[in-house]
């Protein structure tokens, strides 16, 4: 029996109730008056500007289905599903000035030629699946954060929830705000930060998808080597360069070493009640680059997209920090 987590409106409003319950205990009825009132004005300009960040109107776009010539991205096995959010890149930023500040240099030509920077690192890919060692199978599941992947049994299809990626690092940011002591204020500045190197991350990275629209490697590798062949991990339906979990995971973990330092160690327990599975990091970085290494573990990227991908949301971490400060 799986443990479901399902969060209802009512589940919601509870919980507010008793944050609100917490705080009235603690203060005095006019300084809890006017808190909540301060809290409400800045829901009303958050809903206001949420109104005109794109979402809406990128909503009803017409199935992206991805193309048939050589080395473009096409819907991927099991399920074949067109392509997530390729509107993505319209979605107004907080920080950037524009969706391709961050635009990364195009991915290597598509090439047969079996001396090409894009065979071998199909190759790559292709020969580290056949013979993943345990420790490389564990890295790839830990760091799968995908919020549904679809199973097969006989003729029954469902969805097997798991945590996201921007779930994944939210996480991390609390345990880092716990384990460090953080003060409410720290606390809130680090939710913030690392909430906006997540939306600007995959803001930037979507960019980029939808631009070079990239052959992924399952793709590659059914056509050209073994028609048969399913990575470790369920490839997302979306186009291959940049990796999302790469960009996100990288300009997290500069605003997290920014605020809690280049060396800041942790057990990583976000993913525990989901898949039952920890692991433990020396800084925030080292998580980050574990996260695209295991990106070509589990099949679905190559690692040239994993280095871009790293190194695009280093930039954007970098440039967050840069333009508000630490």
């Amino acid at each position: 029996t799986r443990d479901v987590k399902v969060f209802s409106v009512d589940s919601l409003t509870s919980y507010e109730q008793s944050v609100y319950a917490n705080f009235k205990d603690k203060l005095d009825e006019t300084t809890y008056s006017r808190s909540i009132a301060f809290g409400d004005s800045v829901a009303k300009v958050i809903l206001q500007r949420a109104g005109k960040d794109g979402y809406f109107a990128s909503r009803g776009k017409a199935k992206y289905l991805g193309s048939n010539t050589p080395g473009k991205w096409k819907p991927t096995p099991p399920d074949y599903l067109d392509g997530v959010e390729w509107c993505w890149n319209t979605m107004k930023p907080m920080v950037m000035d524009s969706s391709s500040l961050f635009k990364p240099s195009p991915p290597p030509p598509y090439s047969l030629d079996t001396k090409s920077i894009f065979y071998k690192s199909l190759t790559e890919v292709y020969n580290i699946n056949k013979s993943l060692t345990n420790e490389q199978k564990e890295i790839a599941r830990y760091w799968d954060d995908n919020p549904f992947v679809i199973e097969h049994s006989g003729h029954m299809m469902f969805g097997n929830k798991k945590i996201t990626p921007a779930g994944h690092w939210m996480g991390i940011c609390a345990i880092a705000s716990k384990l460090s002591g953080a003060d409410e204020v720290k606390t809130a500045k680090a939710y913030a930060y690392t909430a906006l190197a997540l939306y600007e991350g995959f803001i930037s990275c979507w960019d980029e998808k939808y631009r070079s629209s990239y052959i992924r490697p399952v793709t590659a590798v059914n056509e050209l080597f073994d028609p048969a062949w399913l990575p470790w991990l369920q490839t997302p339906p979306f186009p291959e360069y940049t990796s999302g979990h790469s960009v996100i995971s990288a300009s997290s973990a500069i605003v997290l070493s920014s605020l809690f330092g280049e060396n800041f160690a942790f057990q990583d327990t976000s993913d525990l009640k989901y898949i039952g599975m920890q692991r433990h990091f020396n800084s925030f970085n080292e998580a980050a680059a574990e996260v695209s290494v295991s990106r070509v573990y589990g099949g679905i990227h190559y690692r040239f997209t994993a280095d871009t991908s790293a190194a695009q949301g280093k930039k954007l971490g970098s440039y967050i920090i840069a333009k508000l400060g630490n």
